[in-house]
């Protein structure tokens, strides 16, 4: 076929940088190209969640990126009398870490970028702007200019567009971006030497304005303002940010302003997030206002739930027609965050005294309600995933006496796994996706799963990747690990923590996904039944049905992307 690459990704951004990482780990080979001479440095993203802090644990970055977070940060919301009405401070570790964290968004970038410095097989090319993207049965074609002047072709299998919200590539191949334009655009200040100091974030719901400011690591302090009607020009001025500032420090002049941008803030999804070959993630894919500090995080759910399933697609393990279903899983949940975007700008931005008013009477009546005061500042507002279609096997309430059921068990097919720490048999205590790696995993609770399994079923693990993992109660790990079959991990569990999650499931047995999404729940001798219904759904290509392997040629062919693009500079 003549690939340069397995993956062609477009623009080196988070989104793309995360991907590439994720792919770098399972050996496909990755080319990003970028059009400018170095990862953007404006002011944008300041909240990264739990989630993502998983994922990037998952790409073996996250030591690096724990120094520039704020690990949970508070957010207080005040009225424009300057009264607190609400207050957000989830302290919960359900998926191994903080739910909310400031953090400084050029420096975390910079450490994705770095992190591609381990593959060899993984190029990032500044400085290339894609011209052109042609499409055909076997591959994709990205025609592109260097800062050299120089015109190139890329031939890839696959291509990611993760070139931001004005995406090229998404305009180039007709894809609508639907939705809305906030009317009131924003202006983003970062300031050295925080003049304030305090560590958590407000959110100024004021009619008159609406504003927030959030404390950054490394003594950063971000505000945020609405611009009015008639201010645009004015914006970026010293008169007029002085002016804005007055309220807040003592001496505006005096503070070190490290940039400051107007944002236009856009609500938008495309109408669709594959088109043949080429896939789009990240701003590319939707955009949402940054109240709710879910844009960054979005394009990296993204990345984990694209990245798993190009690879097998690539790798000849999985039909291609798996990538359908990251459009299927992934649009619900994006709308539902635009969504909870949209209102949350709405609540904190609206000019309206009469909705402020009703507002702040709706916030006294939740503080005086423990449940509703307690779901709020656990962040139990976040929509979280819950797939109903794409590679999940859909679950029904057991029958059996021995398991007692009401029609409100939880079913957790389609929802996040969450990571405790568990205890391996060497006696460490870790995070458990440290503990059983983070591919696919049949997990079951206090039965070895290698003896649910029969052996046709055992022989086709290595087409998922899977990992077999036992969790028994932490006294029980010694004899468990002695007597465990081999190749599978045996992990105790110290909290009980597990315990409770199973405890209050009508499920023993889980089949969970790279991006720890349960695929599949069922009773321990139904596991051998459910795990081929998921091979199933995972669009698996079985080995009697694997296609012919790469042609000699095709493997030479590898580098010539890398080497056609030397010219362009490196950022």
């Amino acid at each position: 076929m003549g690939y340069d690459t397995d993956v062609v990704i477009i623009g080196a951004g988070p989104v793309g940088l995360t991907l590439a990482n994720l792919l770098g780990l399972r050996g496909i080979d990755v080319l990003v190209l970028e059009a400018g001479h170095d990862l953007i440095d404006y002011p944008r993203a300041v909240g990264i969640d739990d989630e993502a802090m998983r994922v990037m644990q998952g790409i073996g970055l996250v030591e690096k990126v724990l120094p520039h977070t704020v690990p949970d940060q508070q957010i207080r919301m005040i009225n424009g009398r300057g009264k607190v009405i609400g207050v957000v401070d989830p302290t919960t570790r359900v998926f191994g870490w903080p739910r909310r964290n400031g953090f400084v968004q050029p420096l975390v970038d910079r450490v994705l970028l770095d992190g591609l410095d381990r593959f060899a097989h993984v190029r990032v090319r500044f400085g290339v702007r894609m011209t052109e993207l042609r499409q055909d049965h076997d591959g994709v074609t990205v025609l592109c200019h260097t800062a050299s002047g120089k015109e190139r072709e890329v031939r890839a299998q696959w291509a990611v567009a993760a070139d931001g919200g004005s995406s090229g590539t998404r305009k180039a191949l007709g894809i609508s971006f639907e939705g809305e334009t906030r009317k009131t655009p924003g202006l983003v200040i970062d300031v050295a030497n925080d003049p304030i100091g305090t560590p958590h974030a407000v959110f100024g719901g004021d009619p008159r304005r609406g504003w927030a400011t959030l404390s950054l690591p490394h003594g950063i302090r971000r505000w945020e303002f609405n611009v009015l009607p008639g201010e645009e020009e004015l914006a970026e001025t010293d008169a007029f940010v002085f002016g804005l500032l007055a309220d807040h420090v003592p001496d505006p002049s005096a503070l070190t302003i490290i940039r400051r941008r107007v944002y236009t803030f856009n609500a938008r999804i495309a109408g669709t997030f594959r088109k043949a070959r080429v896939l789009l993630a990240g701003d590319a894919a939707h955009v949402m206002p940054v109240v709710a500090g879910q844009g960054w995080n979005s394009g990296i759910r993204d990345a984990v739930n694209l990245g798993w399933k190009l690879a097998a697609v690539v790798d000849g393990r999985a039909d291609a027609s798996l990538l359908d279903t990251y459009d299927q899983e992934r649009r619900d949940h994006v709308a539902a965050m635009i969504g909870l975007s949209l209102n949350m700008s709405r609540l904190m931005t609206n000019r309206s005294r009469l909705a402020s008013a009703a507002r702040d009477v709706s916030a006294a009546v939740i503080s005086k309600l423990p449940k509703l005061r307690a779901q709020v500042s656990s962040q139990g507002f976040k929509p979280m995933p819950q797939y109903e279609r794409g590679v999940v096997v859909p679950s029904s309430l057991p029958r059996s006496k021995s398991v007692p059921v009401s029609a409100d068990s939880p079913l957790s097919v389609g929802t996040l796994f969450p990571q405790p720490r568990v205890r391996t048999v060497d006696g460490a205590e870790k995070l458990l996706d440290d503990a059983t790696g983070a591919d696919w995993r049949v997990i079951v609770w206090n039965n070895d799963p290698a003896a649910l399994l029969s052996p046709s079923t055992t022989e086709l693990l290595p087409v998922l990747g899977a990992t077999l993992v036992h969790v028994v109660p932490a006294a029980q790990l010694p004899w468990a690990a002695a007597k465990a079959a081999g190749g599978v991990t045996v992990v105790g569990d110290p909290s009980g923590e597990l315990k409770r999650w199973f405890d209050a499931r009508p499920f023993s047995a889980l089949v969970v996904r790279p991006d720890h999404v349960v695929a599949a729940e069922c009773l321990a001798q139904e596991l051998d039944a459910t795990l081929q219904k998921v091979l199933s759904v995972a669009r698996a290509i079985r080995p009697s049905t694997a296609g012919v392997p790469e042609a000699p040629e095709v493997s030479r062919l590898r580098d010539h992307a890398a080497d056609a693009l030397e010219a362009a500079p490196v950022g």
